[in-house]
């Protein structure tokens, strides 16, 4: 199943970025950094996510694309990265069950077991209606993964998982963000 779909989703054995321009003028992915066990860590900024420029396609290829990163920058001994998911600046006309849905069935078929940990983060009341229809297809190890972080302790949970020298600065530590076309 997983070789007949890489051959499908990546015929030429990678994604190039110019087969996901759109998704990567939105800069929306970044990585860098590790947590506090050695897995590399993925930001997800979601409300740079434009619903009326995403095409389901290209979408499919620009998060295999993110997975094939994140795994390659595993170190030795590594399975898993963690990712944050940060909400701020979400609203309802950023929801897109459909890009959701495609990022959870690639993430749970094709690389199962590899995400560690997704810290949630500034989750807006009105994600919750959009996470009712999403939840229902997510197995219950990856189910188990997601942790919603109440802002009044964002700091103190992201300091749990990560070191401030590998946080990103824009939660308090001391590394810029990477979009994820520059690591």
């Amino acid at each position: 199943m997983y070789l007949k779909w890489r051959r499908k989703a990546v015929p030429n054995g990678f994604i190039s970025e110019s087969e996901i321009q759109n998704e990567l003028s939105q800069r929306k992915l970044f990585m860098q950094g590790f947590d506090k066990v050695g897995r590399p860590i993925v930001v997800c900024s979601l409300a740079k996510h434009d619903y009326s420029k995403r095409q389901i396609d290209e979408h499919k290829s620009f998060v295999t694309y993110a997975l094939d990163k994140a795994c390659a920058r595993m170190p030795s001994g590594q399975e898993k990265f963690i990712c944050i998911a940060d909400f701020k600046g979400w609203t309802y006309a950023h929801c897109d069950i459909r890009a959701y849905k495609a990022v959870l069935e690639i993430l749970q078929n094709y690389y199962p077991e590899r995400l560690g940990k997704a810290l949630l983060i500034n989750v807006p009341g009105i994600f919750m209606k959009a996470w009712k229809i999403i939840y229902p297809f997510i197995d219950k190890n990856t189910k188990e993964k997601f942790i919603f972080v109440d802002n009044h302790n964002l700091q103190e949970t992201l300091l749990e998982n990560i070191h401030d020298s590998q946080l990103p600065e824009l939660y308090g530590g001391i590394l810029p963000l990477v979009p994820i076309e520059n690591v």
